[in-house]
């Protein structure tokens, strides 16, 4: 914080930040358009009724093609540096505010600088797309949700380009609706394209996201807008009620439900790992800067996204199975980036390999897939607070007991007598609490209104939870 005799620095505005931007950093002025002034730009409105949803397919690109996308990938991330780095010393420097716009209007003059001709071999749409992408960045760091945008690396940063509308072209195939032909801006061939399944018939594209992974695979994720019909409801047998399920994530177990069944923790990098460790220390006798070490840390690579396939398979057959069988979906609201706090101290190696299996586990995308799931198929995520004593709470008389060391499985109820299964427990309970908190929702909605597909006790007024 500035002292009594310190000046804050103040914000440049008005003729003196243009000035600044002309003379000092280079960015053009806006052009008028015909004598009018321009307008900000409208955003695209989502068709009602529609949902936002990605599908992702692996595609072989030629030799040319190939060449031509990781030209590609380099330009949008030396242009991402470059708006940063414009930006930050537009603050810090001359304590300018530059945009999206400004970086835009940039983007014009770095492409006609000697030397930079090879930002025109690279569509201006992808180019602006990643100037897009670092606008977003900024905004989440002033809305305080991610920390200041950092500089990408080749071969650390994932290679990514997104195309919109303008960057491609798509013709359908009439004999197979969904699927068609796709050509990139700056090629001349269609892409090679493993259609797994249909795209929504007769509905084009709003944009692409062409990814290369660290094992050298090309994968295409279309975004479409479609009308997803919600699932018909689901209630307990002879009853009114909508059938609910509590869940309990661990470590011992991925899941446990309330009625027993598990699924078990796959534990994919223990699997793996010898393999793994053998592919690292051939990895560290090879020679540094030479072909057999790029070979070996491709196989590596392969490995890792065949561990990452097999995870995410498996996540999603989960998950939608759930959504399927239930109407009301339970879950604590974990803090997983405080568990995974640094390891550090007595016992830092205990609580490394703990962290390797939390991380092992993809808690974080497990319940990002309920919660895009239930908000498409008309299900509610019940997220109860982390402070809810679901472990230590006695399921059949609600007493709440002492504190449980992780290694115990199993406890009996001081009051009732009853012997618990310590995840099951937690799951009865989880669903117990979930579902108090889905009719108090439910209850101060107007008649006929459909209950909210995410309900987070945190964020609820305290007179609803206390009722």
């Amino acid at each position: 914080m500035a002292g009594p005799s310190e000046e804050v620095p103040v914000r440049v505005v008005g003729a003196e930040a243009k000035r600044v931007k002309r003379e000092a950093l280079g960015i053009a002025d806006p052009h008028e358009r015909h004598g009018r002034a321009s307008g900000a730009m409208q955003q695209r409105a989502k068709p009602e009724g529609t949902q936002q949803r990605v599908y992702r397919y692996r595609f072989y690109p030629s030799p040319d093609q190939a060449e031509q996308l990781i030209r590609t990938f380099g330009a949008c991330r030396w242009v991402y540096n470059e708006g940063l780095a414009l930006r930050s010393s537009a603050w810090e420097q001359h304590r300018v505010s530059v945009g999206f716009a400004e970086t835009c209007r940039a983007l014009t003059g770095w492409k006609r600088a000697e030397g930079r001709e090879w930002l025109r071999d690279v569509s201006s749409t992808v180019l602006q797309q990643a100037l897009r992408q670092l606008d977003g960045a900024f905004s989440r760091f002033f809305r305080k949700s991610a920390k200041y945008p950092k500089r990408k690396m080749k071969g650390r940063s994932r290679d990514s380009a997104t195309y919109v509308r303008t960057g491609f072209r798509w013709v359908e195939d009439p004999e197979r609706p969904g699927t068609g032909s796709l050509t990139l801006a700056k090629q001349s061939a269609r892409l090679d394209v493993r259609w797994s399944r249909p795209l929504p018939a007769g509905q084009l594209p709003v944009r692409l996201n062409v990814t290369r992974d660290r094992s050298g695979r090309f994968f295409l994720s279309v975004l479409v807008e479609e009308r997803i019909e919600p699932l018909p409801p689901v209630f307990r047998p002879g009853e009114s009620a909508p059938k609910a399920v509590g869940l309990d994530l661990g470590l011992a177990a991925l899941v446990t439900l309330d009625d027993g069944s598990v699924l078990d923790h796959p534990r994919l990098l223990k699997k793996y790992g010898e393999e793994l460790a053998r592919r690292q220390r051939e990895l560290h006798r090879k020679k540094r800067g030479s072909k057999n070490r790029g070979k070996a840390r491709e196989r590596i690579a392969r490995l890792y996204a065949t561990i990452g396939d097999v995870r995410r398979d498996l996540l999603d057959q989960f998950t939608t199975h759930l959504v399927r069988e239930n109407q009301v979906l339970v879950v604590e609201d974990l803090p997983i980036a405080n568990l995974l706090r640094p390891a550090v101290g007595k016992g830092r190696r205990r609580k490394a390999k703990l962290n390797q299996t939390i991380r092992d586990a993809a808690w974080g995308e497990l319940l990002r897939q309920l919660r895009y799931k239930c908000e498409w198929y008309g299900r509610t995520l019940v997220i109860v607070d982390r402070f809810f004593p679901s472990t230590r709470r006695c399921s059949e008389c609600h007493t709440k007991g002492p504190r449980l060391d992780v290694s115990v499985r199993e406890w009996a109820c001081a009051e009732c007598g009853t012997v618990h299964a310590r995840d099951v427990n937690a799951a009865v309970n989880l669903r117990d609490e979930g579902m108090r908190l889905y009719w108090l929702v439910a209850a101060a909605l107007p008649p006929g209104r459909p209950a909210p597909c995410v309900i987070r006790a945190s964020e609820l007024p305290e007179a609803v939870l206390a009722a």
